[in-house]
């Protein structure tokens, strides 16, 4: 799963910010393991909403350790953290609902449009000026995710709409984001994220409340504790790097995600897959290259 959670402090170190993104990556692709095994054995808003539980304990530590519970609560911005801290928990919900229909594979493949989306929103949003190149990589995009797709055709299925529901939403969570980081710091928003997020959750609970199996207590202390270390390695990662020079690494996930899918769960590498998630991620790096030049000037 996505998570934008940058710490506060100036980059130091390229090399280390590179290795802790691709662990980062790592342990992320491991948590959708996690979460798809769990979730297809229990319900998927019981297993993300203990994992959520943990997510809030681990930001409120993290904001108390360094000293920001007072600047948090007192954020000019509240209503805008809730609506983020709910689009991201929904994203959440939809995208591991999408592994135990159409696989992780699959669902990572589409999922990884998003930053094109938010390229193609930024506009309307954020009153950014998208030039021919944002364009040309947006409609890249958009080609890879239909040879994934291949609507009209008896491979696609509805289903698949599913992760780009989940994509969609982290998009606007992303826009979101940005527009929160003009009065509020990155560990602020990320102790609202978890908070909210955690609330909203815990508030569905009585409509899907299942005991988890006595079996799975190992995975689903596993789950959160990956869950927990995933982020706390992000927040490295953007402590001693660029987040533009980070930001590539991330398509590793799909990586790692389509290795774990192929040898835990057998799932299958299509072709079609292959080659509309390679265009998306190119796609994805071109259209971040260009914002980075644009933003250097």
């Amino acid at each position: 799963m996505k998570a934008a959670a940058p710490g506060l402090a100036r980059p130091q170190n390229v090399l280390l910010g590179i290795a802790l993104m691709v662990a980062t990556t790592f342990t992320f692709a491991v948590l959708d393991g996690l979460s798809r095994h769990l979730a297809g054995r229990t319900n998927t808003v019981m297993v993300v909403t203990v994992r959520y539980w943990f997510f809030a304990a681990f930001a409120l530590w993290l904001l108390g350790r360094r000293g920001g519970l007072g600047r948090a609560f007192a954020s000019p911005i509240k209503g805008l953290q809730i609506v983020r801290g709910v689009l991201l928990a929904a994203e959440v919900l939809v995208t591991v609902m999408s592994f135990t229909l159409i696989g992780l594979i699959e669902t990572h493949a589409v999922f990884a449009v998003y930053p094109l989306i938010i390229a193609a929103l930024s506009g309307p949003f954020l009153g950014e000026r998208a030039g021919w190149q944002r364009w040309a990589a947006i409609l890249a995009g958009f080609v890879g995710m239909m040879v994934i797709l291949q609507p009209g055709t008896s491979v696609f299925t509805p289903l698949s709409l599913v992760p780009l529901l989940g994509a969609t939403i982290f998009a606007l969570y992303g826009l979101l984001t940005r527009f929160a980081a003009r009065a509020d710091d990155a560990l602020v928003s990320f102790f609202w994220t978890g908070l909210v997020g955690a609330a909203a959750l815990t508030a569905l609970l009585p409509w899907f409340w299942q005991p988890i199996p006595r079996e799975d207590w190992g995975l689903m202390a596993a789950l959160c504790a990956v869950g927990v270390g995933s982020h706390f390695l992000l927040i490295k990662a953007y402590d001693v790097a660029e987040a533009a020079v980070l930001q590539p690494f991330a398509f590793l996930q799909l990586v790692f995600v389509s290795i774990i899918g192929v040898t835990v769960f057998d799932e299958m590498l299509a072709p079609r897959v292959m080659a509309g998630a390679s265009i998306i991620v190119a796609a994805g790096i071109f259209a971040l290259r260009v914002s980075v030049r644009r933003d250097r000037g």
